[in-house]
């Protein structure tokens, strides 16, 4: 591995990262991205657990999701980063529940549950260790890439569906939900069920998603709740 690049121009400043005997190409600029992220920098030095903590933090500086006193829950959470900015902003206040099938390390102010979110048994759980119905939903929930955009989209959207499936069951009226899509966004279908149950909804990439990344995140305000016959 090199130094930092001396000479000017755009480069400058750039960490390069040769290609070792054992180390393929693309783990090369893998490692070259991680070193050369400013997020990631970031994280490490503010403590977070991933860059990914920016993006929900970007996403909340724009759409005030995340208030003093609220009920959060946080799907498919591991590592934690997103929970670790909810705790900063609720600041001790309210209560966070996180939720994967993961192992998790303790995050302070988060209680943490290890389950399958497709346990009929999960909502209710979840529910009670909130003590109400949530406020918010998160979840940055995405499949291990496989480099075939549409089966990337397709696998990701399907946990996106899980994780919509449970707010509806644990969301009060009012709530909000957000959840990662990939390009193109949530199809037809399931944009319209989003839209049929809040009443503000938008895709949106976060400053902290990387240029070159396919990620979007919907974001669903104003719950209105779910009639018996769309369940």
């Amino acid at each position: 591995m090199r130094g930092r690049d001396s000479g000017s121009g755009r480069g400058e400043g750039m960490v390069r990262v040769e290609t070792a005997r054992r180390r393929s190409s693309s783990s090369t600029r893998w490692l070259t991205r991680q070193l050369n992220d400013p997020y990631v920098a970031a994280a490490k030095t503010q403590g977070y657990r991933s860059r990914a903590a920016f993006k929900l933090k970007e996403i909340d500086s724009r759409f005030r999701l995340l208030k003093k006193g609220a009920l959060v829950l946080d799907l498919g959470a591991a590592p934690g980063g997103w929970c670790q900015i909810a705790a900063d902003i609720l600041d001790g206040t309210g209560k966070i529940v996180a939720a994967d099938i993961l192992e998790m390390e303790p995050i302070p102010g988060v209680e943490i549950f290890r389950c399958d979110l497709l346990d009929p048994a999960t909502p209710p759980m979840l529910i009670a260790a909130l003590g109400g119905k949530a406020d918010v939903v998160l979840t940055d929930m995405a499949a291990p890439t496989t480099g075939h955009r549409p089966t990337d989209h397709i696998r990701t959207l399907t946990l996106f569906e899980v994780a919509l499936d449970l707010a509806e069951d644990v969301l009060k009226p009012g709530g909000s939900f957000v959840g990662k899509v990939f390009q193109g966004g949530a199809t037809n279908t399931l944009l319209t069920r989003v839209k049929q149950h809040f009443s503000d909804v938008k895709h949106v990439k976060p400053p902290a998603s990387r240029a070159e990344s396919v990620e979007l995140y919907l974001v669903a305000k104003g719950f209105k709740g779910i009639a018996p016959h769309d369940s």
